[in-house]
């Protein structure tokens, strides 16, 4: 793999990372039990929700070992997706797996430094209330949505 794809992977996933740290420090700050929420839109809220599992909240648990069980497991997958990406030679590749290495990232530090990530996002229509979600979760995702669109339709196969 190239320095320069290497290089892309740093800023790309450092950017995340240090968008969602400084998020969830603003967050941490502005939100608790005198203030539980900030209604950005009608449809928008800021809220603080701890979160001790994975997605949508599987596997919340209180227990001591199981913070450590994910961040190792979220360092297996970015380590493993970087050594799939060796081999890989698609243009949309890198950034794809450099927005799921940063959230991954992000989501190890809470779990570290917090014992749970901090998820604040909430997304509401109607009364129904998306997952509450962060910049981390939020950069995940469309990393893995890009990395479906390239393998689907093979975007920018041919790049380096």
């Amino acid at each position: 793999m190239s320095v320069r794809r290497y290089g892309l992977i740093a800023c790309l996933g450092g950017l995340v990372l240090a968008l969602d740290q400084i998020s969830k420090v603003w967050v941490l700050g502005a939100l608790g039990a005198a203030r539980p929420a900030i209604e950005v839109t009608p449809f928008l809220n800021f809220v603080l929700v701890w979160n001790r599992g994975v997605s949508f909240g599987l596997l919340d648990r209180d227990s001591a070992w199981q913070p450590w069980l994910l961040v190792g497991l979220s360092l297996a997958i970015v380590a493993g997706m970087l050594v799939w990406l060796r081999s890989e030679r698609g243009r949309w590749m890198t950034p794809a797996i450099a927005l799921i290495a940063g959230g991954a990232v992000g989501n190890a530090v809470d779990r570290v430094r917090l014992g749970a990530v901090v998820d604040f996002v909430d997304f509401h229509l109607g009364g129904w209330h998306f997952a509450t979600f962060n910049i981390a979760d939020a950069a995940i995702s469309c990393g893995v949505a890009l990395l479906l669109v390239v393998s689907l339709f093979g975007a920018g196969k041919n790049a380096t």
